[in-house]
């Protein structure tokens, strides 16, 4: 099993927006959600190129709401490569808007399963990475 060292960039990098805001101001719980399925995705894909689907993503606690204007960072990074699937961590960083400061706003484990051209499990690395 070959997993490419972490790369020095984020997968996912953007600023929030007030479409991505609840009635009180913080942006979405699920819009956070989703950007860590994506960013898992990049990761995933980074090692080989598949078609793949999302089957697990731990527990997730978020330790400080993101605002509008914050600019959110999603740091992804391989943890395991099994036969069909691989195991992705995702830190989700935002830099605020004014303080300059970078803060924790959360982390998941997902898990990840590629899929051939039927929608089959495939075996995620296969001898020609």
């Amino acid at each position: 099993m070959t997993i490419q060292p972490p790369s020095d960039t984020p997968a996912i990098r953007l600023i929030m927006m007030p479409k991505d805001t609840n009635a009180q101001g913080s942006v979405f719980g699920g819009t956070i959600l989703s950007l860590i399925d994506q960013a898992a995705f990049v990761e995933a894909w980074r090692q080989k190129n598949h078609r793949y689907v999302t089957v697990a993503m731990n527990a997730v606690e978020f330790h400080e709401p993101v605002h509008v204007g914050d600019i959110l960072s999603l740091w992804a990074q391989t943890r395991r490569i099994g036969r069909t699937s691989i195991q992705v961590h995702v830190k989700v960083q935002a830099l605020r808007r004014g303080s300059g400061s970078e803060i924790l706003v959360t982390q998941a484990d997902v898990t990840l399963v590629a899929l051939d051209d039927a929608g089959r499990p495939t075996p995620v690395l296969d001898g020609t990475s």
